[in-house]
């Protein structure tokens, strides 16, 4: 009977230390990325590729067995990543989490994923190389963009002879470029369809407006505001960034999207950059963010003509001569 009992104790001590290693083993699988090691996949706004390129790059060369794999996707595309797709741990967008998004991630992972903002970028307009129209307000971007309303009382179209320029847009629904425009120019409004057209990609946009005299196209400033880019370089050759009138200045100067224009805000078309992380532990995505958003990313996204959140300092030197 001892026998018995000594041998059934053994045997479930066996299957015990089993189990425990087994769990142990799942345990590293699962979480084995730091901010010096792994691999982690994140979804971007495709508007800021260029400048997200680079800080990848420079991140990945810091740090050699790290990989950011990077899918450049419209704005909405990468909110549906953020929120249902669990192999996507980060997503870099033009907004940060709304009270909804944050009660959803409370209830399904027990956290709120960590967001901020890293950058202020400008929605850029661009022409073609041998157009003389160069100026635009708001309110002229308006009248060109929107539907003509139709007084019911009168017949007749409330907008009077509207412009007929074609405008091209990185998409129709899901980009944050068009949902900026909706929201920041047509206040909620609907887009005229019929001098509207969506391509795929910024690029896309940048050459129809190339090779389309009466076309304005509508881009995320890194995209074509890199002077020592030589890719936007040799675009700038094809297109023109227009000047758009600023709407709080009581001379009503019409400036470019400059890094100046966009911290005063004397340029009225500029949006937010942010970062989300889905991690609660210090993974290779919160190591990614806080690069981002600390000095060297920081310096990056200034040489990349958008400006960073961090606040730089302007000092005056004497050059010495003889250099």
């Amino acid at each position: 009977m001892i026998r018995k009992s000594s041998l059934a104790a053994a045997t479930l001590l066996t299957i015990c230390c089993i189990l425990l290693l087994a769990c142990g083993h799942n345990n590293n699988n699962q979480v084995f990325d730091s901010p010096i090691k792994g691999i982690i996949n994140i979804s971007v706004d495709e508007s800021f590729k260029p400048v997200i390129e680079q800080e990848i790059k420079v991140y990945e060369g810091s740090y050699p067995n790290t990989q950011i794999i990077a899918h450049y996707k419209p704005e909405a595309e990468c909110v549906k990543d953020m929120l249902y797709d669990s192999a996507t741990r980060m997503v870099i967008i033009t907004r940060g989490l709304n009270t909804k998004e944050e009660h959803y991630f409370l209830d399904s992972l027990s956290y709120v994923p960590l967001n901020n903002a890293i950058a202020t970028d400008a929605v850029t307009i661009v022409v073609n190389g041998s157009s003389t129209d160069t100026v635009f307000s708001t309110e002229r971007l308006r009248n060109i963009l929107s539907t003509p309303t139709i007084d019911t009382t009168k017949k007749i179209f409330a907008k009077a002879a509207p412009e007929r320029k074609l405008v091209v847009f990185d998409g129709l629904k899901e980009t944050s470029t068009v949902r900026f425009t909706i929201d920041s120019i047509l206040h909620g409004g609907n887009f005229d369809t019929s001098v509207v057209k969506a391509v795929k990609t910024s690029r896309d946009v940048l050459e129809y407006v190339a090779n389309n005299p009466n076309a304005i196209g509508f881009v995320g400033l890194s995209w074509i505001g890199n002077p020592e880019d030589s890719s936007q370089r040799n675009m700038l050759k094809k297109v023109k960034i227009a000047y758009v009138q600023c709407d709080k200045c009581s001379d009503s100067v019409y400036v470019k999207p400059t890094q100046d224009g966009i911290l005063s805000q004397r340029y009225p078309l500029v949006r937010g950059l942010y970062y989300i992380v889905k991690e609660n532990y210090l993974g290779l995505g919160t190591g990614f963010a806080n690069f981002l958003q600390y000095e060297r990313g920081q310096l990056i996204f200034r040489r990349a003509y958008i400006w960073p959140k961090m606040e730089f300092s302007v000092r005056n030197v004497k050059m010495n001569q003889k250099l």
